[in-house]
């Protein structure tokens, strides 16, 4: 198996994540225990774990302490992406980063992106069965009634838009009035990836001055530019990233070319591993979030071996 690792970003955590890896796991339970040393909380408490103040810490450590099982059990990956807040996982994984310092980046960054969106609330929708080029065209119309904008190009067929109420339903008519039936409503109150974000994206700047950064084991594909991330730019590029649209797919892609043939999400969900399905026609994808999870590609492993 030649691997390569996607971290997973929010929208698919779920409650008590993680505690049947923390029962059973010696590697996860070490970093769970880590994490909650250096945060001053208990992430292995339920009340704690699935408040939503503490989602991204949450989900960060889940992909930590997956990606230290599977580095010590799969080798490391010939590369790795993550999308959006994977992107700190990810670095992490690629010793970039240490790991109290990612955790506490992460928590000023989820309360920077809270203040934002308190301040300038907005709308997200996903267009699936179209092409960016119809999105385009949708957003040029709707944005004459308020602001819009594409925020993640997930695949060749599934973009998410974002912005103001009354852009976003202008974008939607003009969509359903040209054939794309599916403009599906998220429960998002923000408008990641968008102007809206201006305010998150400016706190973070100047927070990140005070973070440093080492050099990469491996290659790992931002989503703002679709390129390995460059380390005389990194920071510049996570800052970015909270105002600029998301580019998964180039990101797979990035991934194939660099010869991975099986895609490996870590993280609460599968959401990533079923962009990769579509984006990917030759290679292997899975997930891993649990303990059955991660016993099945162990399996795989041996089957490999």
């Amino acid at each position: 198996m030649k691997l390569g690792y996607l971290f997973s970003g929010q929208g698919k955590q779920f409650a008590g994540m993680g505690q049947d890896l923390y029962r059973q796991e010696s590697v996860y339970r070490q970093t769970v225990e880590e994490a909650s040393e250096a945060l001053g909380m208990d992430l292995n408490d339920a009340a704690v774990l699935d408040k939503p103040v503490n989602t991204q810490v949450a989900i960060v450590t889940m992909s930590t302490g997956l990606y230290r099982i599977m580095a010590k059990e799969g080798g490391l990956p010939l590369g790795v992406t993550g999308l959006s807040l994977g992107e700190y996982s990810a670095l992490l994984a690629a010793g970039g980063l240490t790991f109290a310092d990612t955790l506490h980046l992460v928590q000023d960054r989820s309360t920077y992106m809270d203040q934002a969106g308190k301040a300038h609330p907005g709308k997200m929708a996903a267009v699936l069965k179209t092409n960016a080029a119809m999105v385009d065209q949708a957003i040029a119309f709707g944005a004459k009634q308020g602001p819009i904008y594409a925020a993640n190009y997930n695949t060749d067929s599934q973009i998410v838009i974002g912005g103001s109420p009354e852009g976003l339903e202008a974008v939607t008519d003009y969509l359903h009035d040209h054939g794309v039936k599916r403009v599906v409503p998220l429960k998002m109150t923000v408008a990641s990836h968008t102007p809206f974000m201006q305010e998150a994206s400016d706190l973070l700047a100047d927070r990140i001055q005070g973070v440093d950064f080492h050099k990469l084991a491996f290659p790992v594909i931002s989503n703002t530019t679709a390129q390995p991330f460059d380390m005389s730019m990194i920071k510049q590029t996570l800052v970015a990233q909270l105002i600029k649209p998301t580019h998964f797919r180039c990101c797979l892609t990035q991934l194939t070319q660099l010869g991975c043939d099986t895609l490996v999400e870590l993280g609460p969900g599968d959401t990533l591993m079923k962009f990769a399905k579509k984006a990917v026609d030759k290679g292997h994808t899975c997930h891993i979030d649990s303990v059955e999870t991660l016993n099945d590609f162990r399996s795989k492993i041996k089957l490999v071996k």
